[in-house]
This record gives structure tokens, sequence and C-alpha cells, in this order.
């Protein structure tokens, strides 16, 4: 069942809850909500040990945006913040984050800000800290943000898919299939995930201290069978934090199964 809460600034943030114990709140990357990504399995696959939410970020499904941030501003970043917050609130004040992909950046700058948060699980968060992978364009996210004013949702979703690595034939055949139909209306919440991350897929180095606010323990978690640049970012926040572990999940990706996450998940949440 669906339920909602309202964030600072008056957006309305949706979530639903299944299962019984701690409260575990699920972060989804870029593109993803409730109706679209992984956050279903990993519910289930969490559900007999902790409470888990599942909420749908700001301008997906059943959120709306009250008043939208300009892309890359921190303002952005702290409206995201705070819908976190809303979501922790409403599990009683306090909780355990699993984020993915950006939703594991995103975690980590709540944690950064303050939110009361036990534990964080952060899968894959997708920057570039190195040479071993070519930098994003410094204004990508602003670049996204103007396909969408201009009415270019299939064109912004496209753009975002060739950064992350999608060879163009695939993007072209995927824009005939129904989950392409459920993308391009979410367009214009990539201005969230692009400007939080893009200032961190520049190749450079973590900027120093960056994560020493962050108090609690961190699993930074990442497949083997992901590229090089990734596998180095996590094992640079694991480092960066004061209480972070390093994992790789064997024969994962970015597209990380539930069945290889949960386990090595719900491990750490009740060590």
């Amino acid at each position: 069942m669906t339920t909602t809460t309202t964030s600072a600034d008056g957006t309305t943030i949706a979530y639903d809850v299944v299962g019984t114990g701690p409260a575990l709140v699920l972060v989804d990357g870029a593109m993803c909500y409730r109706g679209f990504g992984p956050s279903k399995e990993l519910a289930d696959a969490f559900s007999d040990r902790f409470t888990v939410y599942r909420y749908d970020r700001r301008g997906r499904g059943d959120s709306n945006i009250a008043k939208p941030a300009a892309a890359g501003t921190m303002e952005a970043v702290e409206q995201e913040v705070a819908d976190l917050g809303a979501v922790i609130e409403a599990a009683g004040g306090h909780a355990q984050l699993l984020g993915l992909s950006s939703g594991a950046f995103l975690a980590l700058e709540a944690a950064r800000a303050g939110l009361p948060i036990d534990k964080i699980v952060a899968y894959e968060a997708p920057l570039i800290l190195d040479d071993t992978h070519r930098p994003n364009d410094a204004d990508l996210a602003q670049q996204v943000e103007a396909l969408v004013e201009k009415g270019k949702r299939a064109a912004a979703v496209e753009r975002f898919m060739r950064v992350v690595g999608m060879p163009l034939v695939a993007v072209k055949i995927m824009r005939l299939t129904p989950a392409f139909k459920k993308l391009t209306p979410i367009a214009h919440t990539l201005v969230y995930d692009l400007g939080m991350c893009v200032p961190f897929q520049q190749g450079l180095p973590l900027p120093g201290g960056y994560f020493k606010n962050v108090s609690v323990p961190v699993l930074s978690v990442a497949g083997s069978k992901s590229p090089t640049y990734m596998t180095n970012a996590q094992q640079a926040i694991a480092k960066a934090v004061p209480e972070g572990r390093y994992v790789v999940l064997d024969g994962q990706d970015h597209m990380v199964k539930a069945s290889a996450l949960a386990p090595v998940a719900a491990e750490f949440f009740t060590a």
C-alpha cells in the first residue's frame, strides 16, 4: 500500500513498507523507482529480517517536485537529502540505508549531512576518481536539463544511456520497447542524479576529508565484473569514510542481483 510523507519544501514523497524488523530504506539510482527497477526484488529479499521502506525519489512514480532546483546546484542535493530524511522520520526516526548507483552516493551525502542513519551499504556509487575512464562532461547535467526543457525527453534518456556505456545499437533497440516509455516521463529527474555525481566524475580523487563527517559504518560494494574505474571508486569511498569496508561480489556487475547483494548486506547490517 502506498503511503506518503512530506519533504521540507512541500514535495510529496510516496513509499511503501514490507516486512518486520529494524528499518531499512532502499535508495534507488537514476531512472529507477518503485514501479521500475530493482527495489521490489530487494525488498522481498530483506523482508524476513527488516522493515523495508521503498520510496519514489522526487519526480518519479507517485512523488512530485514542489520546487524544482537547477541542475548542478547544492539546493538540488539538499532537496534529495531532505526527502530521504522525511522517509527516515516516517520509518521511526532512524534507519539503515541500502543505496544503489547514484542512490549509494545520495545515501553517503545524507550521512555527511548528519541524518539519523545507523549503517549504509553503498553499491557502486558511479564516481570516476582516476584515469581509468574518460571523465564525463562537466556540464552534463545542464545538457540533459536543456534537452528536457526543449521537450526532448527521449533524447535526454538516450544521452544518459550512452554516457553510462550502453552501445548505440542497444539504445536504439530499447527505444522501441515498453520499458523506454517508463523512462521518458522521469527524464527530468536525471538533473538530480547527474548534478550530484558529475562533479565526482572528472577523473580526480575525492577532495581531502570529503567524507570525514560520515560517522556511521559504511560497506562499499562493487561487482567483480564491473569496470576498473568503478571498483577503484568503491575502494576509495571505503578508505575515505572513517568506518569503511570494501567488498567485491563475485560475478556481479552494475546491475546487481538481489540474491547476491542481500546476504552480504544483511550480515553487515546485523553484525
